[in-house]
């Protein structure tokens, strides 16, 4: 079952990176303008962040298989009106479905490693999680630009979305009967309030992140980013009150106060400060260098080759390294964006770096990411009972995501400063060694945050499965079997 709940992690990455490549032709078929184009990306990448958290909640609830099947044929659907869209906003009123969805059926793999898996298995489950996470981000840098260029059956550019009606039928054909279903124990009605606040919170973080520069920073995006404080406080005292009334709220302020989650949570929002270099590498690549959109997307492949073996490395290095694979993984990464700086510093303008140390850089980085993507995810759902395995694998999700959108509106924003009005070769080379040192920045002070938290949380490697949440107790401290807890988990 875990497998095929394995799709789930491996679509919504896939086709947020395979339309990029697409653009073009949409723009050429349809007749989109520059703001609809940004919509089909973004209307995708905002409803996906603000409905994970829904969607893992889900999951817990009414059966994680259950759900994610229904999210499935939903992301089936609005593939196939994706594909067959008859105008710009057709295709992205799909893109949109496509987001709300994936959100719901993303959560449940990693949920169900929670559920499911002792934790003796959990490492092994995580790295394939991450495996097939990586396997998504190359497979999206390249295969946009193949189904396009083998314009098959004459589809061009609606082939990215079509791609996944198969895929969806064979998973529900052959899946179904393999479910095993998981859900939290004691499960009760959606916290349909607190959904309906939580999405207003993250909408109004999110939308003017991702359309705020794009519009030129209206009024009304700082005014919607002003609003976030208020509203977030605004959801945790409700969400509070539910939970002192016996309700079942969205997010659980007793799970929420585990040790050492906000720290972990802070990692992962640093975790993501790589997303703006897709983007802008590509930029570097095509508008610097000139090369071809498939060109540029199969220069990433190193990249993705690092990406697919780092997570599956992650038990081996996790015998040597113990609890500091994470900041390890965040650490070569870090290493590896200042030696691409170097080594375009070190190349004349307009000319592409030496192919070789170009594609060993790609590799560090992207094997330093997959070393460090489980055990980040290991890091934040091993923290709460298995009850709340759904809830925190959305709220694990959405930080990631909202870590896409800051660090694309912040760092790409530093770009675009950097870059003005210039369009040479020699102004787009150096506003990109600004942006990636920007990241690196990022990821290096995740990785110190990564330190400390296996410093001063981490149990050493022969209590680690003695010390985890047993499942059977609240995680506020106020009962035993917890970390952080009085006494000692004891039998019952």
């Amino acid at each position: 079952m875990f497998v095929v709940l394995l799709v789930g992690a491996f679509l919504p990455p896939l086709d947020f990176f395979i339309v990029n490549v697409a653009l073009p032709s949409i723009r050429g078929e349809l007749g989109a303008s520059s703001s609809a184009e940004q919509l089909v990306i973004s209307s995708y990448a905002a409803l996906y962040a603000v409905t994970l958290t829904t969607g893992g909640r889900l999951g817990d609830l009414y059966g994680r298989g259950r759900v994610f099947f229904l999210g499935l044929i939903g992301f089936a659907a609005a593939s196939m009106l994706c594909g067959f869209a008859w105008s710009p906003w057709a295709l992205i009123a799909g893109r949109a479905l496509q987001g709300v969805t994936a959100a719901v059926m993303a959560p449940q793999a990693l949920a169900s490693v929670q559920a499911i898996f002792p934790e003796s298995e959990k490492p092994l489950a995580l790295s394939l999680y991450g495996a097939v996470f990586g396997l998504a981000a190359v497979v999206g840098q390249a295969l946009g630009g193949i189904l396009i260029s083998l314009d098959l059956m004459g589809l061009g550019w609606r082939a990215i979305f079509i791609v996944n009606l198969p895929v969806a039928i064979l998973v529900v054909l052959f899946g179904i009967p393999l479910l095993k279903e998981t859900r939290a124990q004691d499960a009760r009605k959606l916290d349909l309030g607190g959904t309906a606040l939580s999405m207003v919170t993250l909408g109004a973080l999110i939308v003017p992140l991702i359309e705020g520069r794009e519009a030129g920073w209206p009024l009304w995006s700082w005014l919607s980013l002003m609003a976030v404080p208020a509203l977030a406080r605004l959801f945790w005292r409700y969400e509070t009150r539910l939970a002192h009334a016996g309700g079942t709220p969205l997010l659980d302020p007793a799970a929420v106060q585990a040790p050492g989650l906000g720290r972990a949570l802070l990692i992962a929002l640093l975790f993501y400060a790589i997303a703006p270099f897709f983007l802008l590498f590509s930029v570097y690549l095509q508008d610097a260098l000139h090369a071809t959109a498939l060109g540029a997307g199969l220069v990433f492949l190193p990249f993705g080759a690092g990406f697919l073996l780092g997570p599956l490395s992650t038990p081996f290095c996790r015998r040597i390294l113990g609890a500091y694979v994470n900041p390890v993984g965040m650490g070569l990464e870090a290493i590896g964006f200042v030696g691409l700086a170097w080594a375009i510093v070190a190349t004349p303008a307009g000319v592409p770096p030496a192919p070789v140390p170009l594609a060993a850089i790609l590799f560090v980085i992207g094997f330093g990411q997959g070393l460090a993507l489980p055990t980040l995810m290991r890091m934040v759902t091993g923290r709460v009972a298995p009850a709340f395995s759904g809830m925190i694998a959305g709220i694990a999700s959405s930080t990631l995501q909202v870590s896409t959108a800051l660090s694309v509106a912040v760092i790409g924003g530093i770009f675009y400063t950097v870059l003005g009005a210039r369009t040479d070769p020699a102004a787009i080379t150096q506003a990109f060694i600004v942006a990636i040192l920007c990241i690196a920045a990022c990821l290096a002070t995740g990785a110190g945050l990564s330190i400390t938290l296996a410093r001063r949380l981490a149990p050493p490697p022969d209590q680690e499965d003695s010390e985890r949440p047993c499942g059977r107790h609240r995680l506020d401290g106020r009962q035993p079997g917890c970390i952080g807890a009085p006494r000692p988990c004891e039998p019952t």
